[in-house]
């Protein structure tokens, strides 16, 4: 292999979403829009959690550290997208490529970790409720998000080092909105076949087993479930226990299509618009589904909200009284 064809220190080109689309003013407003309510949605979801003390509890502390890998994730990818689209020539240097790649599997990692660790907590709360506060404990609980974090990060690092180590050839064109590892090896000049593999033996490993556990872990709690005699405890788990589910559907579905499935397979596409959901529409719906359908984090945004309104209405009256009394003194009758 020649050295001379190889541009290992070179920027990438991030083809994106809108190279091959008929209307893209159209598909970056909307864009545009789902970053604004994404980033809106999973920063309020987790400043209510953080500051109601009703809801200080391991269910919602795991809810909040989903959301900020919700809100990362959204920020590593989009922004940089809507950026290039305005500035012209979407170019990624290789640093800021290693950084995206780097990001990107570590939160996916963590996310599929944290959402097995959100499906055992409501297991514990469900099925073993007088073990629940034994067993979840603040430590544990700050014990479980380090560890999805930092398996994250581990995992994460050891994929970036690799694929950012084979060497590219004179293309430099990813076709994909970000730099993700599967489209990077495909501007490699060597044999990255046993590289691709391992990559999909990883996503068996790391979107398989979590998710049978996940769905092992709500076929006991459904069955539990059936034996309560409160319909309202029936109603409140099951309510829970939804949204969760529907949060899992929308990872794991276009996770486990992407990485356990091999590229041939898919339509360059499809792989676009698989990753458009897991990257964009997911972090988007993830704080709707939990907020809409949950009434302990509407019952705190309402409280919110009132608070900020009667602040509101109070320096109104405030500035009348200032204004009307000032008003006397100067022109008294």
């Amino acid at each position: 292999m020649q050295q001379g064809n190889e541009s290992s220190f070179t920027d990438f080109i991030l083809l994106g979403l809108f190279s091959d689309s008929r209307h893209p003013g159209l598909l970056i407003a909307i864009i545009l829009f789902i970053l604004v309510v994404a980033i809106t949605g999973n920063s309020v979801l987790a400043l209510l959690i953080w500051g109601d003390a009703h809801l200080h509890t391991p269910m919602y502390f795991l809810l909040s550290q989903l959301s900020l890998m919700d809100l990362t994730l959204i920020s590593i990818t989009v922004p940089k997208m809507v950026t290039d689209f305005f500035s012209g020539p979407s170019f990624i240097s290789r640093i800021g490529c290693v950084a995206q790649l780097f990001l990107y599997l570590m939160l996916g990692v963590a996310e599929c970790v944290l959402l097995t660790l959100m499906a055992f907590d409501r297991y514990l709360a469900i099925c073993s409720p007088l073990r629940y506060p034994v067993i979840m404990t603040p430590r544990v609980c700050l014990q479980m998000a380090i560890g999805s974090w930092v398996g994250g990060m581990l995992i994460s690092l050891m994929h970036t080092i690799y694929t950012m180590n084979f060497s590219t050839c004179d293309s430099r064109e990813v076709h994909h909105f970000f730099c993700e590892v599967m489209d990077l090896l495909k501007l490699s000049c060597e044999d990255t076949s046993t590289y691709e593999k391992v990559v999909l033996a990883f996503g068996i490993v790391f979107l398989l087993i979590p998710f049978g556990l996940i769905l092992t872990s709500y076929i006991l709690i459904f069955l539990t479930v059936l034996h309560m005699n409160s319909r309202e405890g029936r109603h409140k788990a099951l309510a829970t226990c939804s949204s969760h589910l529907s949060v899992v559907s929308l990872y794991f579905g276009p996770a486990m299509t992407i990485y356990m499935t091999p590229g041939s397979f898919l339509s360059a596409d499809v792989d676009q618009c698989l990753f458009v959901f897991d990257v964009i529409i997911t972090p988007t719906l993830n704080p709707l589904i939990y907020s809409l359908r949950n009434k302990e984090v509407l019952g705190a945004l309402r409280k919110v909200l009132w608070r900020k309104l009667m602040f509101i209405v109070k320096d109104d009256v405030t500035f009348f009284f200032f204004f009307k009394n000032s008003y006397s003194l100067l022109f008294p009758i």
